[in-house]
């Protein structure tokens, strides 16, 4: 098995488009929905929350799973490349973004992100997790809670606390960043509607106000 088998079966993995395939499943064709965008937020809209639901679990473990796999061969020594963890949980969250299988247009990549960075960074992304929900919880905007917990991110990587290594480690430092600042960029969109006072809310922690 050598490393670049096991990047491109990262990627590949990745880019499964498991919103649309549910959509799909449901008769609806996710891209021409809602925001129109394949991941588990606009599934949760436009097909249902259990529905949704089942997208963000799909999308987490696919980021989640091969990044953890690789990291235990790692440690047991049947990889030698210890950078190995790191890029394959990019590599699924590129493949995620820009999957293959649909032109490379995808999702925004949160889901994914968030399962790579469990395998690698459990204590930190339990902060980062944290954040996002007191963000959701009190906005509403899922977008808001995703972008906030990013760039925690973005920024907690460099400090060596909560089980990460900070600056001493260099290539998980910068890549965490830029994989961060790369979800921000994804929802360049959403955040113009935020700003804009446009952006859909979803309700979970709160009832839906009675329209008038």
């Amino acid at each position: 098995m050598t490393a670049l088998t096991v990047i491109i079966a990262a990627y590949l993995i990745g880019g499964i488009p498991f919103g649309f395939l549910i959509g799909k499943m449901r008769g609806i064709d996710i891209r021409t929905v809602g925001s129109k965008n394949i991941g588990a937020t606009n599934v949760f809209r436009s097909v249902g929350k259990s529905w949704g639901l089942l997208a963000f679990a799909l999308d987490f473990l696919k980021g989640f799973l091969p990044c953890l796999a690789v990291k235990i061969l790692v440690s047991r020594g049947v990889i030698c490349e210890s950078w190995l963890p790191l890029v394959v949980g990019i590599l699924c969250v590129v493949g995620h973004m820009l999957t293959p299988y649909m032109k490379f247009k995808g999702g925004k990549g949160v889901a994914t992100a968030f399962g790579m960075l469990v395998a690698l960074v459990p204590s930190l992304v339990g902060v980062a997790f944290a954040v996002f929900i007191v963000f959701f919880a009190l906005s509403n905007y899922i977008s808001l809670g995703s972008c906030m917990a990013a760039a925690f991110l973005a920024i907690g990587v460099w400090f060596p606390w909560l089980g990460t290594r900070g600056w001493h480690d260099l290539p998980q430092a910068i890549l965490v960043t830029l994989i961060s600042i790369f979800v921000i960029w994804k929802h360049r969109s959403n955040i113009k509607r935020l700003v804009s006072g446009t952006e859909n809310k979803i309700y979970i922690f709160s009832k839906a106000p009675k329209s008038a």
